[in-house]
């Protein structure tokens, strides 16, 4: 087959390729189908459909990756103050904004300026 794919044109060769993809994806769903179809008869042993273990239709449940859950992020406090203007305030983390600098370069401590 390799020897037959070598005399072959980029037409030819992705035409080959679309139906191999489509070959697949037939494929994928007669497994998932045939898989479904075990996992019905494998829980109806014990008395439950499908439905009942994966919360809500089986499909939908096997098909759909598991949301992450994020935590909801809480502004951080401000640690530091500019004794020139209170409105600009710093948390201590990340870069140091320019006031904070340009007051050490002055000579104020960290200490002094802590809100």
């Amino acid at each position: 087959m390799s020897n037959d794919m070598k005399n072959m044109s980029k037409k030819q060769l992705d035409k080959l390729l679309k139906e191999v993809q489509k070959a697949l994806k037939a494929l994928e769903t007669k497994e998932k189908r045939e898989a479904k179809k075990a996992a019905e008869k494998a829980v109806a042993k014990f008395g439950f459909k499908l439905s009942d273990l994966t919360g809500g239709t089986a499909a939908s449940a096997a098909e759909k990756p598991a949301k992450r859950k994020t935590a909801k992020k809480s502004p951080s406090v401000a640690k530091y103050a500019n004794p020139e203007d209170s409105a600009q305030t710093w948390t201590g983390k990340g870069r140091q904004p320019n006031w904070y600098r340009a007051q050490i370069e002055n000579g104020t401590s960290p200490e002094s300026m802590e809100v």
